[in-house]
């Protein structure tokens, strides 16, 4: 066991650092030392309890990074715009500071495109924007380093993008991608991925992995949502600008994000297939509703009474 590498884990309480965290210590191949702002939060005792080190730090003190990557062999790093916003990008360029400081040898860093690069100008879509900064700076100083684009997670259907019945018993969701494949993951599966990359450092560096379970038209997932749930489920196509002015915080980031997908990211067959190699296991779009049916609790007259 004191010969097994270690793999700081940051986000380790987290959705992405979560699933890494237990997919590298179900592994064995590693140790997981796992960062977090809060060492005695009952998501590190879980993390604690299944053999991962605890250790505190946060992404913006450069110190406690430096002391926390000290001695690892690997680090997989994510950041959260959504809680830091634009300080995203400075405690982006602390990690890498401090994986490179300390001579870690692989960093896996969870990045996504830099949509205003990409479209010179034309959008922006400052939560991809930022950690493709951050994807820029890494690959100027950290040379080596591995980048993994994580897709639309299912999981954002029990959460951000509910299921709706406007009260007349059909259920829907809706947003700007047309009739475009959405990629998306489970965001339990993102840690096989992940896993797989650091047991072959040398296949995958300066590499990026697009992190994929399934990549299907809107119009399909709703589909399969019919079949699985039991109840009949739309997709409606809204527009970019109608969309952007729902007027919620990220609204127009969101639009911009959909509005991207639809126009720049036709097709993510190639990273489904590679996604799936890495990690055989990965989910359908529908073995993961399957599994997870009872989350949704869609019963069409408790639904018409509560749609907002």
């Amino acid at each position: 066991m004191t010969n097994q590498k270690v793999i700081l884990v940051t986000g380790a309480t987290g959705a992405q650092g979560g699933s890494v965290a237990r997919h590298l210590l179900k592994g064995g191949e590693f140790r997981v030392r796992a960062l977090t702002r809060n060492p005695e939060s009952a998501k590190a005792a879980a993390l604690r309890q299944t053999g991962a080190e605890v250790v505190k730090g946060d992404l913006g003190d450069l110190r406690s990074l430096w002391a926390a990557v000290e001695g690892c062999y690997g680090v997989f790093g994510v950041t959260n715009f959504w809680e830091h916003f634009d300080q995203e990008y400075q405690q982006g360029r602390n990690l890498v500071d401090a994986v490179k400081g300390a001579g870690a040898e692989h960093l896996v860093f969870s990045s996504l495109p830099y949509v205003k690069k990409l479209t010179n100008g034309a959008l922006e879509v400052p939560h991809f924007d930022r950690k493709g900064e951050i994807e820029e700076y890494a690959r100027q100083v950290r040379p080596g380093s591995t980048f993994v684009h994580v897709a639309f997670y299912y999981d954002n259907f029990l959460t951000f993008f509910p299921l709706k019945d406007p009260g007349n018993g059909t259920f829907g969701f809706g947003f700007p991608q047309g009739d475009t494949p959405l990629a998306g993951v489970a965001v339990e599966d993102i840690g096989g991925v992940v896993a797989a990359i650091f047991a072959r450092p040398l296949q995958f560096r300066d590499k990026t992995v697009g992190i994929v379970g399934d990549d299907l038209p809107p119009a399909k997932l709703a589909e399969i949502m019919t079949r699985v749930l039991g109840e009949k489920v739309v997709y409606s196509f809204i527009p970019r600008e109608v969309f952007a002015s729902f007027g919620f915080p990220g609204a127009d980031d969101l639009a911009n994000m959909f509005e991207f997908n639809r126009l720049y990211i036709r097709s993510r067959k190639a990273d489904l297939a590679e996604s799936r190699s890495l990690y055989p296991a990965m989910q359908s779009f529908e073995t993961w509703i399957k599994s997870h049916k009872g989350e949704f609790h869609l019963k069409p007259e408790v639904a018409r009474g509560t749609a907002g």
